[in-house]
C-alpha cells in the first residue's frame, strides 16, 4: 500500500511538472506605475495587438522582458525619452508613430 501511495504522489508530481512546463508565460494584460502627477496604466495588450504582436518592438531594446527586470522608465520619460528614442519616447514623440506625451498628459496620469 505504501509502495502505491509513493507511486501516485511521484506521478502526480510529475504531471504537474510536465503541465507547468507546456504552458507558455504569459505578459501582463495592464501595468500601473504610481507617479505623483496620477497613476499610469501602461496597457500591454492593446500595445502588443497594436504591434501585430512583434514582441521586438519594445523588447529588449527598450524594456527587458522580464517580469523580475527592473523598468528604469524614470530615468528616460517625457523630453529626454521623445529626444533619445528611450522607454515610452521611442513611439512617443513629435511626428512619431503614437502621440507625443508634451501636452497629452491625461493620455496616460490618471489622478485618483
Amino acid at each position: 500500500m505504501r509502495t502505491l501511495i509513493v507511486c501516485l504522489a511521484i506521478a502526480t508530481g510529475l504531471s504537474g511538472s510536465l503541465a507547468l512546463m507546456g504552458q507558455q508565460k504569459q505578459p501582463p494584460a495592464k501595468l500601473t506605475f504610481t507617479t505623483k502627477n496620477g497613476n499610469v496604466t501602461f496597457d500591454h495588450a492593446a500595445h502588443v495587438t497594436r504591434e501585430k504582436g512583434d514582441c521586438a518592438t519594445c523588447h529588449p531594446k527598450l524594456f527587458m522582458q522580464d517580469a523580475k527586470a527592473p523598468l528604469n522608465f524614470k530615468a528616460g520619460l517625457h523630453k529626454t525619452a521623445e529626444m533619445n528614442m528611450t522607454s515610452c519616447g521611442a513611439c512617443h514623440h513629435p511626428s512619431g508613430p503614437a502621440f507625443e506625451s508634451k501636452g497629452n498628459c491625461a493620455k496616460c496620469h490618471m489622478k485618483g
